[in-house]
């Protein structure tokens, strides 16, 4: 148990070291919030990826709770196929639309320009973006990719020791989520500098909180306890 709980501390500090370089990277380059949104927005990619491929890779998984077209429905291939593909289909459109808001918000962030009467305008640019700025953002992209990666393995052996519930693995991605939300409603308010401190506070909490409540399942499955969503 003492070498479970000292991967776990262990990864708890990756996951902090990852999102404190990102916001380190951020400030060095002086990047505007739009940037800075772009490499957290690949790692929830990422982490979508991963939770697809952990849900076709279950053995053994309840539905209790879960309903496809307002019935419910059996533990069989059938539903964990169906579950996968709403689930890409759900959250690949959210971040369809992240994606479409941060171009823009990206085009949206050079500086001011004067226009007619002295008014001061932003016009839609991406001359700011340079070449070094696409690189950091593919580097700490991959970072997050091994990191995931690395955790997915583990979480998969769990799972098959185990039989967690599919509707729960489906829906704790979205935790990642709600940090870009409360970022693009409150972040463009503060301003860059204020909005990257946000989104990096906001980020971070969320990423541990996802991956200490998926800890407490995989010690569970490994210690043998029974799980809340097992199927009796």
């Amino acid at each position: 148990m003492n070498a479970i709980a000292n991967r776990n501390d262990q990864a708890t500090l990756g996951i902090v070291a990852s999102n404190l370089l990102t916001l380190v990277v951020a400030w060095w380059q002086d990047w505007p919030l739009a940037l800075m949104l772009w490499p957290y927005w690949c790692q929830s990619v990422i982490i979508g990826w991963f939770a697809r491929k952990r849900i076709l890779a279950l053995g053994r998984f309840s539905t209790e709770g879960v309903r496809i077209n307002d019935r419910p429905v059996d533990p069989t291939p059938q539903t964990q196929r169906s579950t996968a593909n709403f689930f890409t289909l759900h959250y690949g459109l959210f971040h369809l639309v992240y994606f479409i808001f941060l171009l823009a918000m990206s085009a949206m962030s050079g500086e001011p320009a004067a226009a007619g009467g002295g008014t001061q305008v932003i016009e839609p640019s991406f001359d700011r973006i340079q070449r070094s700025d696409v690189l950091l953002i593919l580097g700490l992209s991959l970072s997050f990719w091994f990191s995931h990666r690395a955790s997915h393995r583990e979480h998969v052996e769990a799972d098959l020791r185990r039989v967690p519930n599919i509707g729960t693995l489906m829906f704790v991605p979205y935790l990642r989520v709600i940090p870009m939300h409360l970022t693009i409603i409150l972040g463009m308010a503060l301003g860059d500098d204020w909005g990257r401190l946000l989104f990096g506070a906001l980020k971070t909490v969320a990423d541990v909180a996802m991956h200490r409540i998926e800890h407490r399942w995989l010690q569970g499955a490994i210690a043998g306890k029974p799980q809340p969503d097992a199927i009796e």
